[in-house]
């Protein structure tokens, strides 16, 4: 039954999708897709289940989206170094996001399991650092990143929403670094 479902699913969105990419043929550079299947500790289904009912229909998407000219960035929040490599794999070219407190995705970490093979968004961690931090902090933080991803990451937040208890100081700080 989960077949049916998962199978009609990819249908739906490689059918709106191709409605999309023909109306945007041309106009854009990079494709959002994705659903979260990490949570803070780990992944929410085992890496095989992943495999099995979820990376065939993501490689069916991506390959749609890659006859467009399209980069893949894919999305999924939580502890998903597990399986990484399968969406490299699939055709992914950047992962989003870099939820920097969930167990495994550790910048560093990442850097040195999957190196210049895949590119990476996120990094600043918007649980507590942007939250709690202090704008010396979250500079630092975004020189870690640039030093450990010269060329292969977009500097965000962990999460690409900027949240109300986010200071206007510590969003400064953060755009400052990123232009420096």
């Amino acid at each position: 039954m989960y077949r049916a479902v998962i199978d009609r699913i990819t249908e739906f969105y490689l059918d709106a999708n191709k409605i999309f990419y023909e109306a945007t043929k041309g106009k854009i550079d990079a494709v959002l897709i994705g659903n979260d299947f990490g949570s803070q500790t780990g992944l929410m289904l085992s890496p095989a289940l992943i495999r099995e009912f979820v990376i065939p229909g993501t490689k069916e998407l991506i390959k749609q989206a890659k006859e467009y000219g399209l980069k893949i960035i894919y999305h999924s929040c939580g502890a998903i170094s597990d399986v990484i490599d399968d969406l490299i794999t699939a055709g992914v070219d950047v992962i989003h996001p870099i939820q920097a407190l969930a167990s495994g995705m550790e910048p560093h970490v990442l850097k040195e399991r999957f190196g210049d093979r895949v590119s990476f968004c996120g990094g600043v961690d918007a649980q507590f650092l942007l939250v709690r931090g202090k704008p010396d902090d979250i500079k630092a933080k975004v020189r870690e990143l640039k030093t450990l991803f010269p060329t292969g990451l977009i500097i965000s937040p962990s999460h690409e929403a900027i949240l109300p208890d986010i200071s206007p100081e510590n969003i400064k700080a953060l755009f400052e670094a990123i232009h420096e």
